[in-house]
């Protein structure tokens, strides 16, 4: 999963940040929040043995996915803003690799069975989704926070983190976590207690967004942070 910070690179040219998606799955059925966190393999090069949401950079297949419902418009407006010459696929194209790494990650499917399985998927991973009969369903996540991987990193994201209930999960293929997978192992953990999980600086800073999120009852017209650097300090703005 992508993440903001990654250490620094002396010898690294400045890259353009990739679009990349996190999906931050809750579960409020208790009276303290749970998140799903995953644990990093640890002889990966990137993030290794940390804890993370699941997520990925954005594939050519996640355009052209079929779907329902919508993004809300708030998460529209807000992936809309500061990007120069957005696509205007790219709100459904980043909730889409959000969906779809977390599948890959996880094994978890989500998404609705209300409307059948899709009638076509492109090749690989999404056919699991017509096998399961379940379509992506774009309404049940929304747009929490943004956060740009700073400069003369070896690799540089423009990750969007999107937050869904743990309800939208339709279904769920085993095998997927594993000692010889990205994710060794997964967990649903309550904030305060992925506090004191070994975290990417940017995913510390997400669940602070997401606590608060969660106490204003995930309203939809709340404000969104975007962290970026700038002039090298850490910037934290608001979209």
């Amino acid at each position: 999963m992508p993440d903001a910070s990654e250490r620094p690179s002396r010898a690294a040219p400045a890259l353009r940040p990739r679009d990349a998606a996190t999906l931050i799955l809750v579960d409020r059925s208790r009276k303290k929040p749970r998140v799903l966190m995953g644990k990093r393999h640890g002889g990966l090069v990137f993030l290794a043995g940390k804890y993370v949401f699941p997520g990925g950079r954005v594939e050519a297949v996640d355009r052209r996915m079929t779907v329902a419902g919508a993004l809300p418009q708030r998460s529209e407006d807000a992936l809309a803003a500061r990007v120069a010459g957005r696509s205007a696929m790219l709100g459904r194209s980043l909730a889409l690799a959000a969906i779809r790494e977390t599948y890959e990650e996880t094994g978890l499917v989500v998404g609705t069975r209300e409307y059948g399985p899709p009638e076509s998927t492109p090749d690989g991973p999404w056919g699991v989704f017509a096998e399961e009969g379940v379509m992506p369903d774009l309404e049940a996540l929304h747009l929490l926070a943004r956060a740009i991987t700073p400069p003369k990193r070896p690799r540089r994201y423009d990750t969007r983190f999107f937050v869904a209930d743990r309800k939208a999960v339709a279904a769920e293929r085993a095998g997927i976590v594993g000692p010889d997978a990205e994710l060794t192992e997964i967990a649903w953990v309550a904030i305060d207690d992925a506090r004191g999980l070994d975290l990417p600086r940017i995913t510390r800073a997400v669940l602070d967004d997401l606590e608060e999120a969660a106490r204003l009852d995930f309203k939809p017209f709340r404000p969104i942070p975007f962290y970026f650097d700038r002039h090298g300090k850490h910037v934290r703005e608001l979209l």
